[in-house]
């Protein structure tokens, strides 16, 4: 080997991507749904967001953004969509079935026990105010989290996107347009477009 020579360094390991970490098995799929209904008694998106991305790291933002997205478009509630959705994405039906149990399983007992209750002792006034404080508490979990997912679209900087999701809001949430009329409207509409500008891209 000649003096100035010296021996190639080896190649810097690639980092896996976010969403390349261990495949939860069945068991973990259950419990961590199953903590996300308890955690989030009333609002699982906001904890199932943390969850899945933040702690587990099973998906990127934009990932679970677009199952989420998906979600929105399947018959039945949203949050148990992504349930099923995301468990056979990594374990199959056995997979969806496990997320889907700890989903509803639990908040299934706790209800059932609550309505009993609410049932013997639901006109006490104290009770009233504490279900109010609780609905407000919601709300800001809901809002907060629709933030951080309206994070990855702002920092793309996408106009045409962050075009479509004010059309909507206002259409929806303002004018109190009929969801599925938006929906067939903006569906078509907004794959149309990025069609085209990807195919612009392209060219």
């Amino acid at each position: 080997m000649p003096p100035d020579s010296q021996p190639a360094a080896p190649p810097a390991p690639e980092l896996p991507p976010l969403s390349a970490s261990a495949t939860p098995g069945l068991l973990e799929l259950f419990v961590a749904f199953a903590r996300m209904s308890l955690a989030g008694f009333g609002g699982v998106l906001v904890w199932a967001r943390r969850s899945i991305v933040d702690q587990h790291r099973w998906m990127t933002a934009d990932e679970f953004n677009e199952t989420f997205a998906l979600c929105h478009f399947l018959p039945g509630p949203n949050i148990v969509n992504l349930s099923v959705v995301f468990g056979s994405r990594f374990r199959g039906i056995p997979g969806g079935i496990a997320a889907f149990a700890g989903l509803v399983g639990p908040p299934v007992v706790i209800v059932t026990i609550l309505a009993g209750l609410y049932a013997r002792y639901g006109e006490i006034d104290a009770l009233g105010r504490i279900l109010a404080g609780v609905s407000c508490v919601a709300v800001g979990l809901l809002l907060a989290v629709v933030a951080r997912m309206m994070m990855p679209l702002i920092r793309k900087r996408d106009p045409v996107g962050l075009l479509i999701l004010t059309a909507v809001f206002i259409a929806i949430g303002l004018l109190r347009l009929p969801l599925p009329a938006v929906l067939l409207v903006a569906i078509p509409l907004s794959i149309a477009i990025t069609f085209m500008m990807r195919r612009r891209v392209a060219a």
